[in-house]
């Protein structure tokens, strides 16, 4: 007797993270090189001594301070194991099998399987020749059976990013029974001023009588904490309700509770460490456009080579320099703005490679 799974997840691919090599420089996850402050590391000690404690489930210290950062009130927050997490209970929370969900492509390599997962339909919406959002032809795509939009600004993996006008020339565009959600997991690496705050934006929306606008925003990235799993979103009460009751309890656990909330209050050297990498991603782009290569602009903690049918050579000239890259074989690399030393080290094996 065979126990009967969905046929539908038969050709489903596995979600594939960046690969780590022993002994190779890993610029392939978009991870900060440097790891979490000392101080978080001496919260995350002591949150460890209680870890025979359930956790609270509602985040509510850590809920409390984003919406006192944020200006929100609590109830418009809604915390997961990592915004990859609420991007499944956004879809959860908003489709049945007969919705669709459109995201633009290439994007977050998450959007089509969790949608195929939670067994929604799915549209994928081109970019542009320069490698961006194309939000005209994502609003264009919208159809009765839209339920939810994913906006990822800066777009992974490209690393192009939205204007303001565009993203509310957009959201005046989609019915307001359509959940626009910002993906704004590299949000704080952005230095361009033309592009928004997500959540700026949002609350403008919501005061303007619009409740269809949330944004992701996720720990994991920018204040070191990948390997812990806390994201939060931001959204108009209802839907952070709805996010609130797809919640596997207890999936934020009290360790990566106590980390996120020491990476708050250690946000100024935090943030002096963004600009640093803002300043080498800066570098990266501008030695690697010397070389030749077609690098768009780029907000994200990363750089994008649109390589084609040559991804998969880059990739294997790379892992002969021992670095290791993300490769979207047919489409382009993605490579993780790392420390100065293994960001040389990449340049000159970009520089080797005969492109």
């Amino acid at each position: 007797m065979t126990v009967r799974t969905r046929a539908d997840l038969a050709q489903l691919p596995g979600y594939v993270p960046g690969r780590t090599i022993p002994g190779a420089i890993k610029l392939a996850s978009n991870e900060v090189s440097a790891g979490p402050l000392p101080s978080v590391v001496a919260a995350i000690a002591t949150a460890a001594t209680n870890v025979n404690r359930y956790p609270d489930s509602a985040a509510t210290d850590l809920v409390s301070r984003l919406a006192a950062k944020l200006g929100v009130e609590p109830a418009q927050l809604a915390v997961g194991c990592g915004s990859v997490t609420l991007c499944q209970q956004l879809v959860q929370a908003t489709c049945g099998e007969a919705d669709e969900v459109l995201f633009p492509w290439r994007s977050f390599e998450a959007y089509p399987l969790i949608v195929q997962v939670v067994g929604a339909g799915q549209v994928r919406v081109p970019l542009t020749e320069s490698h961006a959002l194309d939000l005209d032809a994502m609003a264009a795509a919208i159809t009765p059976a839209t339920r939810l939009v994913f906006v990822c600004t800066p777009n992974n993996p490209t690393g192009t990013a939205l204007r303001r006008e565009e993203i509310e020339r957009f959201i005046d565009a989609v019915p307001e029974h359509v959940l626009v959600v910002l993906d704004e997991a590299y949000r704080e690496f952005v230095d361009d001023p033309e592009v928004p705050d997500g959540v700026e934006v949002a609350k403008a929306q919501w005061a303007k009588g619009r409740d269809n606008v949330a944004v992701l925003r996720t720990f994991s990235k920018a204040y070191g904490l990948a390997g812990l799993r806390v994201g939060y979103c931001v959204a108009p009460d209802a839907v952070a309700e709805v996010l609130r009751k797809v919640y596997v309890p207890f999936s934020v656990n009290a360790v990566a509770q106590a980390a996120a909330i020491a990476s708050l209050e250690a946000e100024d050297e935090l943030m002096a460490r963004c600009a640093e990498i803002v300043a080498e991603r800066a570098r990266v782009r501008g030695e690697l456009l010397a070389a030749g290569y077609e690098i768009p602009e780029t907000q994200g903690n990363f750089v994008w080579l649109p390589l084609g049918e040559r991804t998969a050579e880059f990739n294997e000239h790379c892992l002969s320099h021992k670095v290791v890259v993300r490769a979207f074989v047919g489409d382009g690399a993605r490579v993780t703005i790392g420390e100065p030393a293994e960001n040389d080290a990449f340049l000159a094996a970009a520089r080797s490679f005969q492109h």
